[in-house]
């Protein structure tokens, strides 16, 4: 009885796979070939002919090679992605907007910014902050952002991220607003028609993007980059201390 994984291992010679990942891949193929082998033997073919037939399945070993670490390659990347990225965004994203809710629900009630109507501006300012949009800031949420970013850096900065990623997850709970204003924007200029409507769309984005995309990204930002170089500087020590 051959055997199999001697054989795929001196075939597969080279492969670059961490240990585990090579006795992964030299079980799974010796079982295939070991299986192939047995099938052509009830099959009434010689011994050293069903060798022959079972390792020819394989087909040329340093092409084969090339697949197994392109494919593990490529599923190891996509797995450092979600424990990297999104699964801390979506964790960030998911809690940042269920306390949105529960806070809007609850209370404490939002505050809310209005342009001013003093009685000493001119009748078409005061007619214009009539219909000028409204800032609505959730004072509470934006204080829970802190937390929400720092733990976003941390879920990241353990899984090995880089330091973009890390940046990428902190943020993440800002980035559906990010880019509703950005396509948003651009349409409500080419759509508006008269100078009028132009000012008006313009200033409800703006108030829009400094409620929901810069205060909470600053906030996010205030959490998880204090978090983030804690976390390294801790790293740091640990490895000084252990060499």
């Amino acid at each position: 009885m051959p055997d199999w994984e001697e054989i795929v291992r001196q075939r597969l010679s080279g492969l670059a796979l961490d240990l585990s990942e090579k006795e992964e891949v030299h079980a799974e193929l010796a079982a295939h070939l070991e299986e192939s082998y047995e099938v052509l033997l009830r099959e009434g073919v010689s011994k050293p002919e069903a060798i022959r037939r079972a390792l020819s399945i394989a087909g040329e070993w340093q092409d084969l090679r090339r697949k197994i670490q392109k494919a593990r390659r490529k599923g190891n990347n996509m797995t450092n992605r979600v424990r990297q990225l999104w699964l801390p965004g979506f964790v960030t994203l998911f809690t940042s907007m269920s306390l949105l809710v529960l806070i809007d629900f609850f209370g404490p009630r939002p505050a809310i910014f209005h342009p001013t109507d003093a009685y000493n501006v001119s009748f078409q300012l005061r007619a214009w902050s009539i219909i000028a949009p409204v800032a609505i800031v959730y004072v509470p949420w934006l204080l829970t952002l802190f937390l929400i970013g720092a733990s976003g850096a941390y879920l990241s900065y353990r899984a090995g991220a880089s330091q973009r990623v890390v940046f990428l997850s902190i943020l993440f709970p800002v980035l559906p607003y990010s880019t509703f204003f950005l396509i948003g924007f651009p349409l409500s200029l080419i759509l508006g028609e008269k100078n009028f409507t132009h000012n008006v769309m313009f200033s409800a984005f703006l108030v829009g993007l400094v409620a929901w995309v810069l205060l909470p990204g600053a906030a996010l930002l205030a959490g998880g980059l204090p978090a983030r170089l804690l976390l390294s500087r801790r790293l740091s020590a640990r490895g000084s201390l252990s060499n």
